[in-house]
């Protein structure tokens, strides 16, 4: 076992333009598209600090200011909210900027995750960190980046997050080459392939984003050329990691099989709203009772509604 300094920031890579959901994304940030009534960045700040991050470092881009605004105070409409005495949604509004204390730092150039990890460099200093993408939004109940924090302080290396996918569908991912560690449930990574053909995958165990990582992280990335897309690859300094004995070397895995709802495209957007929906206390059971109706009615007009009117 090893002992290592401990693990006390997180840095949320935000910068990407987030084409797959344009036009929405043409004047809003994807991360602040809603999840049910919070924007999706919110669930993944939440999990951090759910952890005990409490410093946050977001790398952004342009275009990026509604995220800066939506974890600052606004004083006007907390006074309104006050003066109404909804202290329901006052709760609401302040809980945001309460959360964590954020900074941010512009990675100028996209040049890929792993160059927006080495824009957090001066921030993180000389110690363990998390990484987490805002495309995969973590069960609250789960324990992932709980569990990877604690991998990382038992071995003083690396740790991705890993989750088994269809062999078919690999080809999304980083895969992950692993072996089994004596006694304990995470496992060694040997290699490291990004976006593999599903036949020359290592294996069906994909990289998901989340990331715990050793500072050493960043010497490498700082020799890392570009590779797939133009872009510095985190996993190509990974792979490097990996292969390296001592100062900051091993990269270790936790194979997640809890519940994760992917961001990341338009249908699984969809699907992670509906899902966390229908999850909510307040009207979870009515809106199952509704696609259950929806879904009886061939997906068509369903529980009352009327289709729209063509006439004049």
């Amino acid at each position: 076992m090893s002992t290592t300094k401990p693990v006390r920031k997180a840095v949320i890579p935000v910068a990407g333009l987030g084409t797959r959901f344009l036009p929405v994304t043409k004047a809003m940030p994807k991360e602040m598209l809603p999840v049910v009534d919070k924007p999706a960045i919110q669930y993944v700040v939440e999990e951090a600090v759910g952890v005990g991050l409490n410093d946050i470092l977001m790398i952004t881009g342009r275009n990026k200011r509604a995220l800066e605004d939506h974890f600052d105070r606004v004083p006007s409409l907390e006074a309104t909210l006050e003066e109404k005495g909804d202290q329901k949604k006052l709760a609401a509004v302040r809980e945001a900027s309460a959360l964590a204390d954020i900074h941010y730092v512009r990675q100028g150039d996209p040049k890929g995750l792993g160059h927006a990890v080495l824009c957090a460099q001066r921030h993180v200093g000389n110690e363990p960190f998390a990484v987490l993408l805002g495309d995969d939004l973590i069960d609250e109940r789960d324990e992932l980046l709980r569990e990877m924090i604690r991998v990382q302080q038992a071995t003083g290396g690396s740790v991705v997050a890993l989750m088994e996918v269809p062999r078919e569908a690999i080809s999304a991912y980083g895969s992950a080459d692993v072996a089994p560690v004596d006694g304990e449930t995470f496992v060694q990574v040997k290699g490291l392939v990004e976006k593999p053909a599903p036949e020359d995958a290592p294996s069906n165990l994909a990289i998901i984003g989340r990331y715990v990582l050793n500072p050493a992280v960043f010497d490498v990335l700082e020799g890392t050329q570009p590779g797939r897309g133009g872009e510095i690859q985190l996993t190509d300094a990974l792979q490097t990691l990996a292969a390296r004995h001592g100062d900051g070397g091993g990269v270790y895995g936790v194979v997640f099989r809890g519940r994760r709802y992917d961001t990341g495209d338009k249908l699984s957007y969809l699907k992670a709203v509906v899902t966390l929906a229908c999850n909510r206390d307040e009207f979870g059971d009515d809106l199952r009772s509704w696609l259950r109706t929806f879904v009886a009615d061939g997906a068509g007009v369903a529980n009352g509604a009327e289709a729209p009117s063509t006439g004049s």
